[in-house]
């Protein structure tokens, strides 16, 4: 992995973690009648603090962009999932706690199981698939794991409605940024007349839209540790499985190779759990609300 990758992968995930906080404080007041509606980005949109957050997190996205066109999906991915770091460090400027054990285990497994796969996979990029039926399949599988999840979590509302909503968002983000590279190399190839008539930039849209819209409202109905880890812990699995499905990305296959590279995955995801629903994390104070009231935030 080049150095330049490893900053603009660590930068994204700065801007990332610091745009979530500042979007979770602004939607945790939102109006509950908005719930999984595009309203809800019409009322956010007039609270200054949720426009820091968003622009931090469009800061990030281009800057992960960026990572993905000089590395590869199963590189960038898993420093991606370093933006709870960050999260944590805002939330514990707020909250005034300090780490504690807790903390201090989430961090030692999240950079250790970064380090971990990344180390033991070496991921390589490759020739990606040519066979369009491959990279649908998987993609109308993760799209399909997405809806799934969302019709779940519409009918268990408060319940475990900000969970399933922060998975299915992770799930599409994770599959944006597979199409982001392609849209990037698309634009390498031959340019802007190249990029506007392929699809993906496109279907780069539509997911950043859609996830944007589950993100919101997972934040809005409960505190942030019940969303972020499953948002972070989903992204980059989602992403490396497109990355390695059909985009040409290769890892080690070798028996030590794969122990190590699924021991590093677990302490991600353990790392993710951990950080995520430590006491420092915002827990926010869900009301309902007429938007009215949200414009005075």
């Amino acid at each position: 992995m080049s150095l330049l990758v490893l900053i603009l992968s660590v930068s994204a995930a700065c801007c990332l973690g610091f745009g979530f906080v500042l979007q979770q404080n602004a939607a945790s007041h939102a109006p509950l009648n908005d719930f999984l509606s595009p309203r809800l980005l019409l009322d956010l949109i007039r609270v200054p603090r949720w426009l820091g957050g968003i622009a931090l997190m469009v800061c990030g996205m281009v800057l992960g962009a960026i990572a993905l066109g000089k590395g590869e999906v199963s590189q960038v991915e898993p420093l991606l999932a370093t933006n709870l770091l960050f999260a944590l460090g805002l939330s514990r400027h707020q909250t005034k706690k300090s780490l504690g054990r807790q903390g201090w285990s989430g961090l030692a497994l999240l950079a250790g199981g970064v380090t971990a796969f990344i180390l033991a996979g070496r991921p390589k990029g490759g020739d990606a698939v040519s066979d369009p039926l491959r990279h649908w399949l998987i993609i109308g599988a993760m799209i399909g794991l997405a809806l799934l999840l969302t019709t779940y979590a519409r009918r268990s509302r408060l319940g475990a409605a900000p969970v399933l909503l922060a998975l299915a968002a992770g799930v599409l983000y994770g599959v944006q940024d597979a199409l982001t590279r392609v849209s990037g190399q698309r634009f390498g190839e031959g340019g802007w007349g190249e990029l506007l008539i392929s699809w993906q930039p496109y279907g780069v849209l539509v997911l950043g839209v859609s996830g944007l819209v589950l993100v919101q409202s997972a934040f809005e109905t409960a505190e942030l540790r019940m969303s972020l880890p499953a948002l972070t812990a989903a992204q980059p699995l989602a992403g490396i499985l497109c990355g390695v499905g059909f985009l040409g990305d290769r890892l080690r296959t070798d028996v030590g190779a794969l122990t190590w590279e699924a021991a590093g995955l677990a302490a991600i995801v353990t790392g993710i759990v951990l950080l995520g629903m430590h006491p420092a994390m915002p827990a926010g104070t869900k009301r309902t609300r007429p938007a009215r009231d949200l414009q005075r935030r």
